[in-house]
């Protein structure tokens, strides 16, 4: 493939490990992002001694990540410092008490026990299901290409839909291991990283708290921003060449094939083969001519925004652990007010990252890197809501529900405050709606029922990232990229496994 070339429009996770794959396989690559450096949402602020990672901070699945290394002809323990956090979460509730979510079974049962007597067993039985999931939901329906209806509605899937318990909701299945509230919102919250409620989400994403608990949450000395930087330098090392600072302005199209790309100051990059890792309904809708599908686009379902603090503050706050989740009583009323009014519930649960915890170099000594995270509902062309008040409801909400947790001074201990809203991860990553991971996982948005990875009418047009096949999430992305290029390796009748390129270095 040393004569091919591959334009790729951004450098978020997606896009830099597709590129890192195509160039490996020969591939002349160019990947334009708009930002001034590779990450997408996966990016970094730093300021004053202060490191925060802006978008995702939970580092699960590791071996999905290793196998990405090791595709690339790498080893991930040689580039990256991985550190295992543990307990994974410390879960806050209404009245002060808390449960630390650890895979030490001693300290789980202790816990849970004081909690709701018998539920250890059944606790035990959970992650036996969601091992079951897992093990069953990668291979047969996140790993793999679907390329026709008959590959994914078919007698064995059918089978598989009930193993995976696709058809029963996650929160009425949990009841069938723990009677108390608590603990069936302290194992199904994890819905949220979908944007899903647990109400309405399939049984099947018990498998989420499996992963995390079995398989581990880590955290990569240095920050999320230490992958993107190790999946940059390896995609150079094959031959990508990264240019910052410039938008695609839109895809360029002769008939039935695309033929590259016009960036906003004019230029013309011409190429064989383009893979599209911004976002895909802004794809369709800003990037490339109307055939309907950014209208159809705009009537899924998308997932659900946040607003963010970033915070740096002058003194530590040992009432946090690295991941900390503040669920609230009103539990099923915060996800409605989320995913169906849009807007921020009375009472809103929230996540906040201290990552000073595990790595005392992201903050100045005797200082605290705290990020926090509220969910809201994404934007509402129908109905804009005002983003500005919404912040401050939240902002005055975390400071006063941290204060009962005794860091009632926190407010004044603040050198700076950076906050993003909907607005700003719109802008900023021309993401949908504000929306922050895309389109949602809903059953009609699964499978094959997902935008699919090579567009319909461009044959040689490709997606990668959060919007379509498997879906949102890091290590899902890193999927993603995978089978995004199996199918163009598969659509340049290459036989895989190939032998590959020698590495070089871009300049």
């Amino acid at each position: 493939m040393k004569n091919k070339s591959a334009v790729v429009i951004g450098a978020g996770i997606g896009g830099i490990a597709s590129a890192a794959r195509l160039a490996r396989h020969g591939y002349q690559v160019t990947v334009v992002e708009k930002g001034k450096r590779a990450g997408g949402r996966c990016n970094r602020l730093v300021r004053d001694g202060h490191s925060f990672d802006t978008g995702p901070t939970l580092f699960l699945m590791p071996e999905i990540y290793a196998q990405t290394f090791s595709d690339l002809g790498e080893r991930m323990d040689d580039l990256l410092d991985l550190r295992r956090v543990d307990p994974t979460y410390r879960v806050h509730f209404d009245d002060g008490s808390s449960l630390d979510l650890t895979s030490d079974l001693n300290v789980m049962k202790m816990q849970l026990e004081a909690i709701e007597p018998g539920s250890f067993a059944g606790f035990l039985r959970y992650l036996h299901e969601g091992h079951v999931h897992y093990e069953l939901a990668f291979p047969h329906l996140v790993g793999r290409n679907f390329c026709n209806w008959f590959e994914f509605c078919n007698l064995k899937n059918l089978l598989l839909l009930f193993r995976l318990k696709l058809l029963s909701r996650h929160y009425d299945n949990v009841g069938n291991y723990f009677s108390h509230q608590r603990l069936k919102a302290a194992f199904t919250f994890q819905d949220m990283y979908l944007s899903l409620s647990p109400y309405e989400a399939p049984a099947t994403y018990s498998l989420l708290p499996y992963a995390e608990l079995a398989r581990g949450v880590w955290f990569p000395m240095g920050g999320m921003a230490r992958l993107v930087q190790a999946l940059t330098d390896i995609a150079g090392k094959w031959g990508a060449r990264f240019v910052y600072n410039i938008p695609v302005e839109r895809t360029d199209v002769d008939g039935r094939q695309v033929t590259g790309v016009t960036l906003a100051d004019g230029r013309q990059m011409r190429s064989d083969i383009v893979v599209a890792n911004a976002d895909l309904p802004y794809v369709y809708r800003h990037l490339l001519p109307d055939d309907g599908t950014a209208g159809r686009l705009a009537h899924k379902k998308y997932t659900c925004s946040t607003v963010t603090f970033y915070w740096a503050v002058d003194k530590l706050y040992p009432q946090l652990g690295p991941h900390n989740i503040f669920l609230a009583d009103r539990y099923r009323q915060g996800f409605d007010s989320v995913l169906k009014d849009l807007t921020l519930p009375d009472e809103p649960s929230f996540y906040v990252h201290a990552p000073v915890r595990v790595d005392p170099s992201l903050a100045p000594y005797g200082q605290d890197t705290l990020m926090v995270v509220v969910p809201v509902g994404h934007i509402d062309d129908a109905t804009p809501q005002d983003w500005s008040a919404i912040q401050t409801r939240a902002r005055q909400f975390v400071l006063q529900r941290l204060a009962m947790l005794g860091a009632s001074d926190l407010e004044e201990h603040i050198k700076f405050e950076v906050s993003y809203t909907p607005l700003d991860w719109q802008s900023r990553y021309n993401l949908s709606k504000g929306s922050a991971l895309g389109l949602a996982h809903n059953l009609t948005q699964m499978g094959y029922l997902r935008p699919h990875n090579r567009h319909a009418r461009y044959r040689n047009l490709y997606f990668v990232g959060a919007s379509t096949h498997p879906g949102n999430g890091v290590a899902t992305v890193l999927i993603s990229a995978r089978l995004t290029t199996e199918r163009i390796l598969q659509d340049a009748g290459i036989p895989q496994p190939m032998p590959l390129t020698t590495p070089v270095t871009a300049t």
